[in-house]
């Protein structure tokens, strides 16, 4: 069992999310499988769907909504293959995305937290092994001045397997 812990914007625009989609329907192989999104756990397999649940839940108590701002796309070399990514990284809620990752991964999961490797809060919206393509969208999108808004205000617990997302349970953050 291969689980997650997402979280999908509410962005404030229609148009935003539009254009994000266009991008990652044209560069990004994930595109028909998950919608876009910032991964806060990643794939943990030793847990049983129930026992992860539970943990997930007792680790979002207290977790309020909040707000972001999307204002950089950046490029990141994966760590694990020859694949490079464009990521749109906010600057308002960046902060709080990386607070939150790091309370997901303290208690139970505290051995699956990736410390040889930069947690950066993040929307793919590109991917692929050229470099130097991955390099041109980037500045593609940072010759703009956007500033893409929205909300974080429910986590998703999801299992992915076989190219099939499944739902386990949605938590709603309050405010």
């Amino acid at each position: 069992m291969r689980l997650y812990v997402v979280a999908y914007p509410q962005l404030d625009n229609a148009a935003d999310y539009e254009r994000i989609q266009a991008w990652r329907r044209q560069h990004d192989r994930l595109y028909s499988m998950i919608d876009p999104h910032f991964t806060l756990v990643f794939m943990v397999d030793d847990h049983s769907r129930e026992d992860f649940v539970a943990e997930i839940k007792q680790q979002l108590q207290g977790t309020k909504a909040f707000s972001f701002a999307l204002q950089c796309c950046t490029i990141n070399k994966d760590s694990f293959s020859e694949n490079y990514f464009a990521f749109l990284v906010p600057d308002e809620g960046y902060s709080k995305l990386v607070r939150l990752h790091d309370k997901l991964y303290s208690g139970r999961l505290a051995h699956h937290h990736r410390l040889d490797i930069d947690y950066i809060p993040h929307i793919e919206i590109a991917n692929g092994t050229d470099k130097q393509e991955i390099k041109r969208m980037v500045d593609e999108w940072n010759a703009q001045d956007f500033s893409i808004k929205g909300r974080v205000a429910a986590i998703d617990i999801i299992s992915f397997e076989h190219g099939v997302l499944e739902l386990l349970e949605r938590v709603n953050l309050p405010g």
